[in-house]
């Protein structure tokens, strides 16, 4: 596997791959509230109707993490890209445009728009994707720029 393990070097801007689907139940945008944002709006329809989401829709946060669960699980399907990886530093750009809804379909897209070796660490390199999160509608309901670290090819 060592030959294939997809490196630093190997990733070029405009490298794009798409990841999902996962529908959302009414149950795991409940559960996820209650234990991490339990605004009204997340827990129940009557208080969703009460603002301008009209029925009840998940957290943000949660779309965040459904995000990590579909990608991770892709990556999951091609152990030697998931090899190289080595975690993120973070997100630039986080923005959730429309409101996931229970039923909803979720699947996404991740296209590289910047890499650069690190300075202090040559062994890694770091990348910035644009990461597109859509509906069934294909609607986009979140985009984020996570900034990964990736192993660079040994010497």
């Amino acid at each position: 596997m060592a030959q294939d393990i997809l490196y630093f070097e190997d990733l070029q801007v405009g490298d794009s791959f798409a990841f999902g689907p996962l529908t959302v139940t009414r149950d795991e945008v409940i559960a996820f509230a209650s234990e991490f944002d339990a605004q009204p709006f997340h827990l129940s329809d009557e208080a969703a109707a009460q603002t301008h989401f009209g029925t009840i829709s998940a957290s943000g946060w949660h779309t965040t993490a459904l995000f990590m669960k579909m990608f991770v699980a892709e990556m999951q399907k091609n152990p030697a890209r998931q090899a190289a990886s080595l975690g993120a530093m973070g997100v630039d750009e986080l923005r959730w445009l429309r409101p996931v809804r229970p039923g909803d379909t979720l699947r996404g897209t991740n296209e590289v728009i910047d890499t650069k070796i690190s300075k202090s660490r040559p062994e890694m390199g770091i990348v910035r994707n644009k990461v597109t999160i859509f509906n069934q509608h294909d609607e986009p309901v979140m985009t984020m720029i996570p900034i990964a670290m990736w192993r660079t090819r040994p010497v």
